[in-house]
């Protein structure tokens, strides 16, 4: 199974990259993250915002087809790290590879909300976007650790 963490920006600063790399790395094959990043449309004071996240969340399921579609949204299913490792073992059962939807400054379509299996909230805190790499790829890497007895989740 393959995770695809599609987002929303890209030129990242250097941490960010190597935060996430460190992660990312550590998991093997059978669960590999890869990371997609999609440009963000472009915004001034005048910008339709409503067809710029249309937009940005067309790019994004077409990044994702044939995947199981998995949004992280403020609204969504807060889990604590057991509840994740149960997810991460539910989509390995799946036999189709994840999509990890994270939109934009504005957030996600609603048509991105609507085609989505499933959503995932790391918390009601608003993170920066960059940071909220990171987090995902050490939180996959921590349940893929509790799952298969590693210690590194202790």
């Amino acid at each position: 199974m393959q995770i695809h963490l599609i987002t929303i920006g890209n030129r990242m600063p250097s941490w960010v990259q190597q935060g996430y790399d460190e992660y990312a790395k550590r998991l093997p094959r059978e669960c590999q993250l890869q990371l997609t990043e999609l440009s963000p449309g472009k915004r001034s004071k005048n910008s339709d915002i409503v067809r710029i996240v249309n937009d940005e969340g067309e790019r994004m399921l077409s990044a994702s087809q044939n995947n199981h579609i998995v949004t992280l949204d403020i609204p969504g299913q807060p889990w604590t790290t057991p509840q994740l490792a149960n997810a991460l073992k539910r989509w390995q059962l799946l036999g189709k590879n994840i999509a990890l939807l994270v939109g934009g400054a504005d957030g996600l379509s609603d048509n991105v909300k609507a085609k989505a299996q499933e959503s995932w909230s790391l918390s009601p805190l608003t993170f920066p976007h960059p940071l909220v790499r990171i987090i995902i790829a050490e939180q996959i890497y921590r349940a893929w650790s509790l799952l298969n007895n590693h210690p590194y989740h202790r």
